[in-house]
């Protein structure tokens, strides 16, 4: 089988997603069939998001108490096809009512139980802008109106952050491009950074995250010493990136500067000399 668009992992990258040493899953093609790489025309193996769905669910079955043999072949019958890996409205709405019902109880298995079984599902992209974004949007909504808490806000956002940036690991690993994200000075709200950093290295970028409340100074300073492809700052009001346009206008001279998120205004990059990303984490991803 030769390389396709579809095959773009490395086993080391799949190790990382997944949590399981290459040679282990070595072990798992070998004897039980799990993985079906592609190959490049210099025999290296390139792995799939359907091999990564066979693992996750081969974990899960492991974590029931099945053998590895038994867990192995109900990993590969289970396999979902490619309609349901983009993931039906009615199997999205499905499991956000699952885990806002599981966050709003403050039941950590629940939502976790929740996230396990998506991941092993869905595709990443899928699981980000059909499950997570329109659960925190609602989040947020039922906050202002008064219908959740601020304990059930915090819980869910502390929870979902700390999933995600569980499937960040090694994210700065890699041969693609280079990507420096971080949030504007002043700026907390990273968990929209956080999906776009995943996205982006779901196309094969390194990320070079440097989270909430950074000022520009600062993110001037590691571009310059880490030379990344992309610099990106996301804020969600327009006046934390005002505050600093001397600085942000330096840092677009230098390198190729993006500003994401609600307060990346297009009147305030064009003064600045720099992009927007429009629409959510995941379609700004997919336009970079």
């Amino acid at each position: 089988m030769s390389a396709d668009a579809a095959h773009t992992l490395r086993i080391g990258e799949l190790g990382r997603r997944v949590g399981v040493s290459p040679e282990l899953l070595r072990a798992w093609e070998r004897r039980y069939g799990l993985l079906e790489p592609a190959r490049t025309e210099g025999g290296r193996r390139l792995y799939s998001a359907e091999d990564e769905h066979r693992v996750r669910a081969m974990q899960a079955h492991l974590d029931s108490g099945l053998s590895a043999a038994e867990a192995a072949r109900l990993a590969v019958a289970s396999e979902p096809p490619a309609a349901l890996a983009t993931g039906s409205g009615d199997a999205l709405e499905r499991e956000r009512e699952a885990l806002r019902q599981g966050l709003d109880a403050l039941n950590a298995d629940a939502a976790h139980g929740v996230l396990d079984r998506v991941l092993s599902a869905f595709t990443l992209d899928t699981v980000l802008a059909g499950i997570i974004l329109p659960y925190l949007r609602d989040l947020g909504e039922r906050w202002e109106r008064g219908e959740a808490s601020v304990g059930q806000e915090h819980f869910a956002s502390n929870l979902i952050r700390g999933r995600l940036l569980a499937l960040a690991r090694g994210w700065e690993r890699g041969d693609g491009h280079s990507a420096l994200v971080a949030c504007a000075a002043g700026e907390r709200h990273d968990l929209p950074l956080i999906m776009f950093g995943l996205a982006l290295r779901n196309r094969g970028w390194r990320i070079v995250f440097l989270g909430a409340d950074t000022p520009a100074a600062t993110v001037a300073e590691t571009a310059d010493q880490v030379a990344p492809a992309l610099v990106v700052i996301s804020a969600v009001e327009p006046e934390a990136l005002r505050r600093e346009t001397p600085a942000l206008k330096a840092l677009a001279r230098d390198h190729r500067l993006c500003l994401a998120g609600g307060g990346a205004d297009p009147a305030l990059a064009r003064a600045l000399g720099c992009e927007v990303l429009q629409g959510d984490p995941v379609a700004a991803a997919a336009s970079v």
